[in-house]
This record gives structure tokens, C-alpha cells and sequence, in this order.
């Protein structure tokens, strides 16, 4: 048997060589199929390590609602607080949620969408993984009317349902607060495809910002990360540092590059504000407890998890949806902490 092969009546039907209508029965007890049928149905099943689909099954008795949310990692703060807006609206609804990580692999976006798609969900609400340049995986979701919301990380052209926040217009006031505390020498992570946007939104914030105040852009203090985690956030914080002229304020568009940056310094004994600012990302728990507490954006998760579920929702119950297909946040602001104050 295929390794990790999922076992349908299919296979049960062609191991026993009887029908499939056969096998469904037997698997729930129907009065027309015999006792010996039934045992030795339901032993070979066991056997082969058949699981019944009660979620799909559920779905064709529409008895069981669910929302399906494929995101790239649900460790992110971000991410947690966007599941807990879906979930809230969800229940509200009667409806339950199931959830899938990609882990930043466009391989496991694309299996777990299938899988998704198999299940039968009444709708998918997305986040892409870092890796992903095509979304055609996610036709069999649109070419079958089961309603798809992109959030956050969403696809620059897919006719479909999108919730971002203005990410240039937060990258551009990150980077002009950083300015504003007299850094001259500003650096930048940044990640992910040019089909998110998410991550390239922020860098022409900054990039702007620098222009408007008569700052040059210097591609060496721009920094080009594989993924958005700590470890990464280190290795990028070394490079800025090993420069020759280093640089005096950093925006990290994520709080947890920010705190790896705040303590990449410390290590190598470089002064919190007061050589190096730094700005973050998200408003996670973890900027007010590092020390000093980094400066951030505020970034309104559970809202936007919350508009995602409404619109699958709503999308279920009324044909031909009129709503804008994108939602856009505006509601962003720098928060500013010890991390970037001038001494």
C-alpha cells in the first residue's frame, strides 16, 4: 500500500471485489447486507486502516458547516489572533473551523489545499505560504463556488475576496519614525515572492519615506530573509553589523525579527536606542516584554479573521455577493516604546 495513501470504500470495494454501494452499506450496518458481509467488511477495513470521512459526510447531510483555513504557521502571534477572529465569527454561525500549516511550502499549500478540497469544506480562508509564485490550486475552491477569502498575504491578481491592511502606507510610517528620531542610516528586512505583496507593500513604504526625506537608499542595508523567524531575523542582524559603516535604525516588518535584532545588538554591544533603533511589526505580546520594549505597528488580526468568516458566511447563505472584493484596514499606527526613543 502507498505510504500515507488515503483508504477509501474504493479500495476496500477492490480489495473484497465487491460493489462500493456494498461496502457503504456494510460500514453502516445497513439491514440489506448480511452479518458475515458486514464483519468481514468492516475487519478488512480496519485492516487497511480505512477512517471514515464524517466531516464530508456531514457536509452532504447538511449537517456539518465548516471553514477550512490553510496559513503558512500557526506559532506566528499574528496568526493566532487571525484564527481567533475566524473562530469566534465561526461559532457565532454554528459553523466549526478546521486548520492546515503550509510552513512556508508552496508543496504543502498545494496538498493541503487538496486536501481541503476533499473534505469537502463550505469555504477556504487563506494566508500564502512565503513560497508561493502560483495559486492555480486554489481554482478548484472558485471553478466549484465554495467561497475563498485571502488574508494578509494575498495574491496580487486572483478574483477573489482580499483582506489586507495598507501595507505601504505602514511601511511609510514606520520608516518615517525612525527618521523622526534623527536616524540617518535606516535598514530593512524583507521576504517573501512578489506574488504576496504583503512584504514588498512595506519595502516601497520605506523606500518612499527615505525619498521624501532626502535619504539615499542604499541596497546593502537592505536585507532579503528565506523566512520570517528569529534564527533569520540573527543571521540578517549579523550581516547589518559586520558592515563597514553600520546602520543606525532598523524597520523589521515582523515584531519577532525586531526582538532578534534588539538582541543580536546586545550581544555584540550595541546600544538600544541609543546607537541602534529598531521598529517592528504586528504589536505581538512579545514587544512589550523584551527590554527594551520595541516600537511597533499595530497590526488588527482578529478583526480582519473576524470580516474573513463573515464573508465565507455570508457568501453561503446569498447568491452572487455585491461586496467590495477588497477590504483594506486603515486603521494601522506606530506605537512607539523605548526601542526607537531618543535619549
Amino acid at each position: 500500500m502507498e505510504e500515507n495513501k488515503h483508504i477509501t470504500i474504493y479500495d476496500i470495494a477492490a480489495r473484497l471485489n465487491l460493489a462500493t454501494s456494498t461496502i457503504s452499506r456494510a460500514l453502516k450496518d445497513h439491514h440489506s447486507i448480511s452479518d458475515k458481509t458486514k464483519k468481514k467488511v468492516k475487519k478488512t477495513a480496519k485492516e487497511m486502516g480505512f477512517v471514515p470521512n464524517t466531516l464530508a459526510a456531514g457536509l452532504r447531510g447538511n449537517k456539518t458547516k465548516t471553514i477550512g483555513v490553510l496559513i503558512p504557521t500557526i506559532t506566528q502571534p499574528f496568526l493566532s489572533s487571525l484564527i481567533s477572529g475566524i473562530e469566534i465569527t465561526a461559532q457565532k454561525f454554528n459553523h466549526t473551523v478546521v486548520i492546515m500549516q503550509s510552513h512556508d511550502s508552496y508543496i504543502e499549500e498545494v496538498n493541503m489545499a487538496k486536501s481541503l478540497f476533499s473534505n469537502r469544506v463550505s469555504g477556504v480562508i487563506c494566508s500564502l505560504s512565503m513560497e508561493t509564485q502560483n495559486t492555480s490550486h486554489f481554482h478548484q475552491f472558485s471553478n466549484n463556488n465554495i467561497p475563498l477569502v485571502f488574508v494578509d498575504r494575498v495574491p496580487k491578481d486572483y478574483n477573489t475576496f482580499r483582506i489586507v491592511i495598507d501595507n505601504y502606507s505602514a511601511g511609510y510610517r514606520a520608516t518615517k519614525h525612525l527618521i523622526e528620531q534623527g536616524c540617518m542610516r535606516i535598514a530593512h528586512f524583507t521576504a517573501g515572492s512578489e506574488l504576496g505583496n504583503l512584504y514588498s507593500e512595506r519595502k516601497r513604504g520605506y523606500i518612499e519615506a527615505l525619498k521624501e526625506h532626502n535619504i539615499q537608499v542604499d541596497e546593502e542595508l537592505i536585507i532579503k530573509l528565506n523566512s520570517v523567524t528569529y534564527e533569520e531575523g540573527v543571521r540578517a542582524s549579523h550581516v547589518l553589523f559586520d558592515l563597514k559603516v553600520k546602520p543606525d535604525g532598523l524597520f523589521a516588518p515582523g515584531d519577532i525579527l525586531g526582538v532578534s535584532a534588539v538582541q543580536t545588538a546586545k550581544k555584540r554591544n550595541i546600544r538600544v536606542p541609543e546607537e541602534f533603533k529598531v521598529i517592528g511589526f504586528n504589536d505581538d505580546l512579545i514587544s512589550k516584554i523584551i527590554e527594551p520594549n520595541l516600537s511597533t505597528i499595530n497590526h488588527p488580526a482578529e478583526k480582519m479573521g473576524k470580516a474573513a468568516a463573515e464573508i465565507v458566511i455570508k457568501s453561503l447563505r446569498v447568491q452572487n455577493v455585491d461586496d467590495a472584493k477588497e477590504i483594506i484596514f486603515l486603521n494601522t499606527e506606530v506605537l512607539a516604546r523605548e526601542s526607537t526613543m531618543k535619549k
